[in-house]
């Protein structure tokens, strides 16, 4: 991995202000406290396609995020997983502690506070937040809660998470994208599960899960709307928008967003350079090329063609101590 800042290479009072660069460099802006006279620690960070990935380890440290500086940065969620040591996580009013094993997530748009006790190795993944694609609420809820590795999703998660850190320096080219789009799906899906959509009542929530897959199945149709699900599934246009909205969210949006889906994991196949972005967009039901483009950068953060070319990029290493 390339060098960023060897302390054996600047003066002694610098480390500290070096190792502050490439925590910027990692999750953006944050405050660093350490109680020692200089920090010993090092990150190992590599990009793949729009997803930063870091092993970060040293010496008890206090990292913290405040209102003044909410602003600066990318809008990055962070999941973090605890190798060794302890940490503790508070956002939104909560305080958590950390075990090995454990994971959270973090969102580094809001003010945060990330404390190690002692030694410590965490892996790190942090990626735009929008990509995801939760609502606000559910987003907050989310966020600053532990996630023990006790169901099969947060476990799988964790061994994904711990082997994509270790090997996406090495990643050949083609595949960062089809990879990042996976780790995001399998993230959306741990999410799912620690804050699952707020049920009405357990008909009403069958109905809403039964709706869900009878959209999946029309994606293609450029006609699926709220008034033809509506009609297909033998229930009012209203009904159909309570049962979403108690899912904090609205039928156009969960027709859109599937949409969307599909076409991002269209455009991470090796092959999607062979096809142009317009005819994937109508293989998934958009009409309109322009519309579909500024869908897709509102929900992701990026172009349609940057994510169809985007590449693991070079790896970046920091060493202090």
């Amino acid at each position: 991995m390339k060098s960023l800042c060897e302390t054996s290479l600047i003066p002694v009072e610098e480390p500290d202000e070096c190792w502050r660069q490439d925590l910027y460099r990692t999750l953006g802006a944050v405050d660093f406290v350490a109680p020692g006279a200089q920090y010993t620690g090092a990150i190992q960070a590599s990009r793949l396609s729009h997803l930063k990935l870091a092993t970060m380890a040293g010496s008890a440290m206090r990292l913290s995020r405040a209102h003044s500086s909410v602003m600066e940065g990318d809008e990055l969620l962070v999941i973090m997983l605890m190798v060794t040591g302890s940490a503790t996580v508070e956002q939104y009013n909560r305080r958590i502690a950390l075990k090995p094993g454990e994971m959270v997530f973090c969102d580094m748009t809001r003010p945060m506070s990330l404390g190690f006790p002692g030694p410590y190795r965490v892996k790190l993944l942090a990626f735009p937040r929008r990509l995801l694609g939760l609502p606000e609420e559910r987003l907050q809820q989310l966020t600053a809660t532990p996630i023990r590795p006790d169901t099969t999703m947060a476990s799988l998660v964790a061994a994904h998470l711990q082997r994509l850190v270790d090997i996406a320096a090495r990643c050949p080219s083609p595949s960062g994208a089809p990879l990042a789009s996976s780790t995001l799906d399998l993230l959306s899906l741990l999410a799912e599960e620690q804050v699952p959509p707020r049920p009405t009542t357990p008909v009403g929530l069958d109905r809403l899960q039964e709706i869900k897959r009878f959209i999946e199945q029309n994606i293609a149709d450029p006609d699926l709307t709220p008034q033809s699900v509506a009609h297909a599934n033998s229930i009012s246009v209203r009904y159909l928008h309570k049962l979403f909205l108690a899912d904090s969210g609205t039928v156009g949006q969960w027709i859109q967003q599937c949409r969307l889906q599909k076409c991002r994991t269209e455009l991470a196949r090796r092959d999607a350079t062979k096809r142009s972005i317009a005819g994937v967009a109508r293989q998934w039901g958009f009409t309109s090329p322009s519309h579909f483009s500024r869908a897709f950068r509102s929900l992701y953060g990026v172009s349609p063609a940057e994510w169809r070319g985007s590449d693991t990029k070079e790896p970046t290493k920091a060493v202090r101590g």
